[in-house]
Formats: structure tokens, C-alpha cells, sequence
């Protein structure tokens, strides 16, 4: 999550009692109704792993690259035979892709090991003051925090779509959420994940993240740090991890994007094509068992009773560890006149929560409506993009260009 100092401190007073159940009911249902098989193949040990591998070093020097990847790195001048065993660390300016058409993500198998997950920091950080919300016509009251409560474990059948993204950046390990949404053109076999625009790239000042991967239902039973240092695989991650073999983002946020949001925060979002690290079977939906619809209405706030944010807050007081969530009606936050608003609810999910999805009941069906992009330096509230026409361009790339990949 993408920090900013709160512009005011009015109380909003006019917040009524939300049927808060309801929502988070409606997202149980969406778990699948088993849980994870125990003998799932992405949940074994590779036997063909390097010895930097199984030592939970960065290295992964066994891992081949695909034809096209390679191609890629070596029209940047990139050292292919470098990249997995290390190579990937450069983040020089000339070796730090940033285009659309310049993602790059090789799978370096057993990189993401339990600890380094543990060691991954969330990308929080703090807006300077002229940077604040200026738009105050289009702006509603701050709203009252709403204390985080934590989901009910196991996660794979209360919040089974809900999961966490791990990732390199020039700053270290990073950490962010994300959710497992339906693709309408690959019904019930959807590899789509929907985060934030800043868990994948840095935006207008730097480029594309690496060592992108998206762990479904992390730490699906609840553990504490300590604990899930000598945690099983399946107990970190039940379902595996899926790295992403493509993403897309608003050319807003690659343009736009600052350090805490700035004029790219409107347009915060970004879809990623995944693929199992072990290499077949099923898709991401069917191994999950659920997947959520986006809805790109764009609904005005006043017409929305409530909304969910879901997520895996790292910075204090949380450890990243847990599955929180924050339920609450949304108000408007307006950056600039020229900016679309986003929504804002109070919530006091810190950090590693962003790019985590918000949920709300429509016809009593459970939607994606938004992610959680910027908040404000004491954690008092969450604000996320409205996905309209530019958000459902980005999708339908996805879906179609990459959709039955």
C-alpha cells in the first residue's frame, strides 16, 4: 500500500451499522468446497532443483528459459545464461525493463522458500504534503477507521480466491495481495490475478518487477512467523505458487505512477497471467476452486451499501502472516480536479495489504470492484482505483491475448 499523509482529520458522523455478514458470507461461498489435495504435485519437492536452490539461496542456475524470454533479455543485453543465477539483481537503469512490451518474469524454482517469504517487506511509503488531496468538492468527509478483523482459518474455505504476491525490487523482497478473478472468455479455467499497479511495476520512475509469483490462501492455517518457519509447503502455500508470465497495467500508472500513488493512483491496477512454478496441470481457478468477477460499472458511492477490502497486511502492527479484512461504505477521494475519484473506506490494514481486492454483493453474487492502492500514514482508512472503461481494457488484453495460455 502506497502511503499518504490524511489531508484532514474530520469525522465523517454519518456512518451506519452494515451488514457486514452478509458480505463476508458471500465470499465463503465462493471457496471451494474441499480443501487442498494432499498429494497435489505443485505441493512436492523438485528433484531436479539446484544445490543454491535447496539451500534457499537466490540462485536457481538449473532453470531454463523459454525461447522467447531468452530473446527478450538478450535484446537488453542481458546475459541469459545469468539472469536465474543471480543476473536478475541487476536493477540498473539500462537493464531495468519499463515498457508495456518489455515484462520479463523466468520462474526460478524454489526461490520464494518459507523464510524468504517471511523476510519479504511491504513497498510502504510516505506522500509529501503537496502531493495531498486538493480536489475537496470531490472529496467526502475522512471516513472512521474500521479496525481489520482477522478471516476465519482455513483461508482455502473461507477466502479461497484471496492470496499474497511476492516480488523483487531494487529495495529487496517485497510483498503485496492479490485475487484470483474469473476469465469470461476461459470459463472455469481463469489464470488471471488481479493486484495493483505498484506490486508490479515502479511506475514512471523505474520499471517491471521481478521474480513476480502469487501464492493463493498463504499461510492457509493461520500460523505465526515463528511457526511457519518450519511449516510444511502445503501449510505456506496450499495450492503452490503461480508466477506470472505476463502482466498489463494502466499506461497511467507506468506514465504516472510516483513513490505513494501520485497521478497514477486513480489508475492503481493490474491484471497478471500466471502458471504453476511446477510446471502443468490444472489452471489456477481449478486448482483454487474459486474465482471472482470483476465488475467495471464503476458504481457511484452513494448507490453501494458497502464494500470489503481483503488483504495481508505486513507493516506494524501486523506481520504479513495473517488474512485480514475490512468491511465499510465507501465516501470519495478526489487527488486533483483533473483525476478521477477513488473510493475510500476506513480500514486499518497497513502495508502488503495493497493490490488485495474489494469485494460487494451484486444480485447476491460477489464482485471485484476495486484493490487497495494508497492510505494515509496512521492506517485510518484504505483508498482504491474505480474500475471503469480503462481498467476493462487492460482485462480484456489479458483475457484475450493471453486468456488460453
Amino acid at each position: 500500500m502506497r502511503s499518504i499523509r490524511a489531508p484532514f482529520a474530520r469525522g465523517r458522523g454519518r456512518r451506519a451499522a452494515l451488514a457486514a455478514t452478509g458480505l463476508a458470507a458471500a465470499l465463503a461461498l465462493t471457496a471451494t468446497a474441499c480443501g487442498p489435495s494432499d498429494d497435489s504435485s505443485s505441493d512436492k519437492a523438485d528433484s531436479s532443483s539446484s544445490q543454491g536452490a535447496d539451500k534457499g539461496s537466490d540462485s536457481g542456475s538449473d532453470v531454463k528459459l523459454p525461447t522467447d524470454i531468452a530473446d527478450k533479455l538478450k535484446e537488453h543485453g542481458i546475459d541469459v545464461d545469468k539472469w536465474a543465477d543471480g543476473g536478475w539483481k541487476d536493477f540498473s537503469k539500462d537493464k531495468w525493463m519499463r515498457e508495456a512490451k518489455d515484462f520479463v518474469n523466468p520462474v526460478i524454482k524454489d526461490l520464494w522458500k518459507p523464510k524468504r517469504m517471511a523476510d519479504a517487506k511491504d513497498p510502504n511509503k510516505t506522500l509529501a504534503a503537496k502531493d495531498a488531496p486538493s480536489d475537496q468538492d470531490a472529496t467526502d468527509p475522512e471516513p472512521q477507521p474500521v479496525q481489520a478483523k482477522a478471516e476465519k482459518t482455513p483461508y482455502h474455505k473461507n477466502a479461497a480466491p484471496v492470496g499474497k504476491i511476492f516480488f523483487d525490487s531494487p529495495k529487496g523482497s517485497m510483498v503485496c495481495s492479490g485475487t484470483v478473478v474469473k476469465d469470461p472468455r476461459h470459463p472455469g479455467k481463469s489464470n488471471l490475478v488481479w493486484t495493483a499497479g505498484h506490486c508490479v511495476h515502479e511506475g514512471k520512475t523505474g520499471g517491471w518487477y521481478r521474480n513476480i509469483t502469487f501464492v493463493p490462501a498463504y499461510n492457509d492455517l493461520g500460523k505465526s512467523p515463528e511457526a511457519l518457519q518450519s511449516a510444511s509447503p502445503q501449510e505456506v502455500a496450499p495450492y503452490g505458487q503461480f508466477w506470472a508470465n505476463w502482466v498489463s497495467t494502466s499506461n497511467e500508472w507506468i506514465n504516472g505512477g510516483g513513490p505513494t500513488g501520485g497521478e497514477g493512483a486513480p489508475y492503481d491496477y493490474a491484471v497478471m497471467h500466471v502458471q504453476p512454478e511446477q510446471q502443468g496441470g490444472k489452471s489456477l481457478e481449478e486448482t483454487v476452486g474459486a474465482a471472482l468477477p470483476v465488475d467495471f460499472s464503476a458504481p457511484a458511492t452513494k448507490s453501494v451499501g458497502s464494500m470489503g477490502a481483503w488483504g495481508y497486511p505486513q507493516a506494524d502492527p501486523y506481520n504479513g502472516a495473517l488474512m485480514y479484512k475490512c468491511i465499510d461504505r465507501p465516501g470519495r477521494l478526489s487527488l486533483a480536479p483533473s483525476l478521477p475519484s477513488m473510493y475510500r473506506i476506513g480500514c486499518t490494514m497497513t502495508g502488503g495489504s495493497s493490490g488485495g481486492g474489494w469485494f460487494r454483493v451484486v444480485d447476491g453474487k460477489t464482485k471485484l470492484v476495486s484493490n487497495t492502492s494508497i492510505g494515509p500514514a496512521d492506517n485510518t482508512w484504505l483508498a482504491g482505483p474505480q474500475l471503469g472503461s480503462g481498467a476493462q481494457q487492460v482485462f480484456d488484453f489479458m483475457s484475450k491475448k493471453y486468456g488460453g495460455q
